[in-house]
This record gives structure tokens, sequence and C-alpha cells, in this order.
């Protein structure tokens, strides 16, 4: 081989490897590959949640159970293999997380301009941030470059994502694992304005807590047996369910938080001060959600060299 060529050879050698191990995720990761990706991906979210104003919830709730789980790769949108239990159908996710077909819809139409170029992850990252907005939540800048993962695990989802009726102190725990503070839990939690959870999640809380105002765990009562109904859906925000507001932590306050594990922000614990300030301050809730989100998202992402770019969200290449 000739001196230049081994030259460019080793100088093409360094340059990737400086690539996997420098790799950084950047704003405009995509100006120049795809221009039209950001554009693309937020009419598809809109059209989304025009159709269902849950769907907001869902998408952002989808970001956050993926990144908990091997970081922020996609990997929560693997479709289970003969050699891959994935996670759609963890504990945490089955028939529970949705929106799985507006980030496949949003893929299909990025790739209909730039095939092979904008990943899963970062689709998942630009349909929170564009959901939120969509129903009155904060916009935020989203840092781009995530690459997919080419694996999934059912067995790391189950442990990794929090349960509906953790303590305070493993919530903490478990978020502090992600590198996230108990202000930014609170933060994230405040996005369940727009949810809504089924009933077998808040049975328990609604028939058998005492930490519950009496005239919120009648109504629920209604809809949500004591035995049967398991599925029947009820908001996670009694007062304005389809809007991105501080009442989440006004009902805390109230006692009226539905899950064990919203109640558990506000019961003489160490994030009351938090829930209140919220509760007074909707726009330092709001900053503060954008802030967690970007951090969130910044959770073990997959860059340079790693992982790929999946061409169907829902298998490997």
């Amino acid at each position: 081989m000739a001196m230049p060529r081994v030259v460019a050879f080793v100088w093409l050698l360094l340059s990737l490897l400086g690539i996997a191990c420098d790799a950084q995720l950047s704003s405009t990761f995509y100006d120049q590959t795809c221009p039209t990706a950001l554009t693309t991906i937020r009419t598809v979210i809109r059209q989304a949640v025009s159709q269902e104003r849950r769907m907001a919830a869902s998408l952002i709730r989808l970001h956050f159970h993926d990144c908990f789980v091997q970081g922020c790769d996609a990997s929560i949108l693997l479709d289970d293999t003969p050699s891959m239990i994935g996670e759609q159908n963890a504990a945490p996710n089955r028939n529970s997380a949705r929106g799985y077909g507006v980030i496949h819809k949003a893929k299909t139409e990025v790739e209909k301009s730039c095939p092979g170029v904008v990943s899963c992850a970062d689709i998942l990252a630009v349909a929170a941030r564009d959901a939120s907005f969509s129903v009155g939540g904060p916009s935020w800048t989203v840092k781009l470059g995530r690459r997919d993962s080419t694996s999934a695990s059912k067995t790391l989802a189950e442990s990794e994502l929090p349960h509906f009726q953790e303590s305070l102190d493993r919530l903490i725990s478990i978020f502090s694992n992600k590198g996230l503070s108990a202000r930014d839990m609170v933060a994230l939690s405040g996005s369940h304005t727009i949810g809504q959870a089924q009933c077998f999640l808040f049975r328990n809380r609604i028939h058998n807590q005492t930490n519950i105002d009496t005239g919120f765990a009648s109504t629920r009562r209604r809809t949500c047996p004591t035995s049967g109904g398991d599925e029947k859906l009820a908001p996670l925000d009694l007062v304005t369910p389809n809007s991105f507001d501080n009442n989440y932590f006004k009902n805390l306050i109230q006692r009226k938080g539905l899950l064990e594990t919203d109640q558990a922000l506000f019961n003489g614990g160490s994030t009351d001060s938090i829930v209140t300030e919220y509760s007074r301050n909707p726009t330092a809730f709001k900053s503060d959600f954008a802030t967690a989100m970007i951090k969130m998202g910044d959770i073990e992402p997959l860059t340079g060299l790693e992982g790929q770019i999946r061409n169907i969200c829902g298998a490997v290449n």
C-alpha cells in the first residue's frame, strides 16, 4: 500500500473512532442531512393529538418508558422475536403503553424524504416535545443524534420502571439512578395532568386507603368496583384532564391523587414543598418540566457508531 493511501486509511480509522467516542447530541444534528425531519414529525403528532387528546400523554409516557430502560434508544418500539422478548409486554407496558402507531407513522413519513437518516429514538424524543406543546404544555429544544438499539429486554423493563405502588423513597431512588433529582421526578409526574389510568392501577387506593378525599374516592368507585372493570379508564386530573396545567398538583394537596405514586408526592414527605410550589406557580412547573425532559433525553443515548438507524421502528435492520 502506497504511503499516501496508508495515511488516508489511518486518518479515516481515527476519524471513525473519534465519532464513536466523542459524538454528542445536538439540536442541529439533522439540519443538513434531513432538514424537513422536525416539521414532518410535528405534523404527524398534531394530527394524532387532534384526533385523540389523550395521545399527548401517551407519547410523553412512551418516551419516558423508553429512556428508563437501556437509555433513550427506541428499544421499547422493538417487537418480540423468537430470540428476544422485548419491552412492550412487560408489566409496566402491557395493555397500557400507547402511541406506537403514531411513532411508526412519523417514521414512515420521515423515511419518504430522508431514508435511513433519522433514528426512531430521536422521533420519540421530538414526539414527546410536540405532544406537550400541542395540549398547552411547554416546548423545549430537543437534542438529536441518538441511534437505535438492536435489542430490548422485558426483564429490564420490569426492574427499571417504577411500579404504581412504589413508596416515595423508592421513587426518588429510581429517578436518582437515572441522573434525575427529586425535583425532576415531581415535575415529570406533572404530565399526569393529561393522562388516564386503568381501574386496576388505582382500585386499592380508592377502596382501601385513608389519605384520600372521601368524595373523590366515592366518585371513582362508581366506575371502578372492588372487582371487574380492570381496564376502565379514569383521568389522573379530574378538573382539567385535557389541558397541560398545574391542577394535578392542586389535586394532590386536596388528597385527590388517583394513583398511590401520585399521592406519595404529597403525603408528609420531602417532596411536599415542591408540590406546593408547583400548585401555586404554573410557570415554574412548566419550566422545570421542560428542563427535566431534556435531562431525561440525555439518559445513556447511543451515538456515533453505536446501535443503528432502524428502517422500521419495530424491527432490527
